[in-house]
């Protein structure tokens, strides 16, 4: 009986521990690879929206209609109305001038053919026929006159009518109806909620590492993602070293939103990078565990550098090309035969 659990307990402690316990452990891998990366830092930026207007009065009058903030309003929407009662006397009045005119005018254009008949005849004089001339043309210059003053009033009524420039949204009344407006006062802030993008500010020594066209990693409130760089703007002056950068963005974000940009501050390199998610964080250091041919996982000791979104650089006794444990790989030991998933 003794002989036998003896002979049993050396037969426990001779089998590996995992094998103990349900046999090799599955794990997923990846390769590692050379890639181009640089040193990063983050930057503070905002939401802004590339549409955003303060609208005002073209006219003086007294507002009949102002649209309600949280309006959403297409590209040419009236969104606030001025009176327009004394111009649209004003109109009535010239439209009844040129009325007027245009009679004047054709009885003289008559008159002038009748009077250059008679001249034919010896029965006008040539004097007679100069003075009606004269005063047809001045009747076609009070009547073009007239006409550009009705063109002017036309054009302020459709002043008293405040457009949208653009699709949007109000978000801020600053007049309402009642009150009276004069020309350049302030009426309403408009909005494109859907033409956003992220301006921020970086120190001017690393201009030279960006350039429009790049895609620069955004946080936004732990929203992560990409955003192609629209453009760069140097305004560096004595008091602040800094450049602007615009990136384009797609999500919708609420404008004033703050956000973290992503920038390089050197030169791209190539460095042996594997997924962050090799990493293994003991006590003794950080190590990636990498599968050899026979299936058993090394225990590889690391030392990390420059990361760039789910990549980072190690150095270590890693190359290219090897199968680096990324999932399971949190219990693994140095030696421990692995199952590949999807192998």
């Amino acid at each position: 009986m003794n002989r036998t659990i003896l002979a049993l307990a050396a037969f426990v402690l001779a089998v590996p521990a995992w094998a103990q316990f349900g046999g090799a452990p599955t794990v997923e891998v990846a390769a590692a690879e050379q890639r181009e990366m640089a040193p990063t830092m983050q930057v503070a930026g905002t939401v802004l929206s590339r549409s955003d207007a303060s609208l005002s009065a073209e006219v003086e009058g007294r507002l009949v209609e102002v649209a309600d903030v949280g309006s959403r309003v297409a590209e040419g929407d009236v969104v606030a109305r001025i009176e327009d009662t004394t111009l649209q006397l004003r109109v009535a009045e010239l439209e009844a001038e040129i009325a007027r005119g245009e009679a004047r005018l054709e009885f003289l254009d008559a008159e002038l053919d009748r009077v250059q008949r008679l001249a034919e005849t010896n029965l006008a004089a040539a004097s007679q026929i100069d003075q009606t001339r004269s005063e047809r043309d001045m009747a076609q210059s009070d009547l073009a006159v007239a006409r550009a003053r009705l063109a002017q009033l036309q054009d302020q009524i459709e002043r008293t009518r405040v457009r949208a420039p653009f699709p949007g949204v109000v978000v801020e009344r600053v007049a309402r109806a009642g009150e009276r407006v004069g020309i350049g006062a302030r009426i309403l802030r408009l909005v494109d909620p859907d033409r956003l993008e992220v301006v921020a500010r970086a120190p001017l020594r690393y201009y030279r590492f960006v350039q429009p066209g790049d895609e620069l990693t955004l946080n936004a409130e732990g929203e992560v993602f990409d955003a192609p760089l629209r453009t760069v703007v140097s305004v560096g002056n004595e008091d602040l070293h800094v450049f602007e950068l615009r990136l384009d963005i797609e999500r919708p974000l609420p404008v004033g939103q703050t956000a973290r940009v992503t920038i390089p501050t050197a030169e791209l390199r190539e460095v042996l990078a594997v997924p962050r998610d090799a990493l293994v964080l003991r006590g003794s250091g950080t190590a990636v565990f990498v599968i050899e041919e026979d299936g058993t996982a090394r225990r590889a000791t690391v030392s990390t550098g420059i990361g760039q979104g789910d990549w980072i650089e190690v150095a270590g006794p890693v190359q290219a090309g090897d199968r680096i444990v990324v999932r399971g790989n949190e219990r693994l030991r140095d030696g421990q035969e692995v199952e590949i998933r999807g192998t």
